[in-house]
């Protein structure tokens, strides 16, 4: 009867990637779909566009409690992204969180928020999920502009 939205954002907070999935399918299962798709061009130190491949990996992936499993951690590990994932109070504490990084995962959120600005993407009033994330991709088009 839901439907989870799962966004990857670059440094400014604009959506890169975004999947939509039933709203009981739990967020680890869409990590490396997150992580597959999208990339972010590489800017020069003056701000334009540099030269080289697109970014596929980020330096450090933000995330909330909700990736903060040992199966997404060893992922990221392989791909040579640094987790910044605060622990589940069962869960030992990781002695290296940046809580600097970790401050920064607002950009997401106030990226979901301006994405549920749009009334046909809060509401949902597509029936099939198809349609709903064309409307979704179409919100987060008029965000880049």
């Amino acid at each position: 009867m839901s439907t989870k939205l799962h966004l990857r954002t670059d440094g400014g907070g604009r959506p890169l990637v975004i999947l939509a999935t039933p709203g009981q399918r739990h967020e680890v299962t869409q990590l490396q779909r997150l992580l597959d798709a999208g990339a972010v061009k590489r800017t020069g130190p003056d701000g334009r566009p540099g030269r080289g491949r697109p970014r596929i990996r980020p330096a450090k992936l933000v995330a909330d409690k909700g990736y903060s499993y040992l199966s997404a951690r060893r992922l990221l590990h392989r791909r040579g992204i640094t987790p910044v994932i605060p622990t589940k109070s069962d869960q030992p504490r990781q002695p290296s969180f940046d809580r600097a990084a970790y401050r920064r995962r607002n950009q997401v959120e106030r990226s979901v928020g301006q994405l549920k600005q749009f009334r046909r993407v809060s509401t949902r009033y597509d029936k099939r999920a198809v349609n709903y994330l064309a409307w979704v991709t179409l919100a987060a088009a008029l965000i880049w502009l």
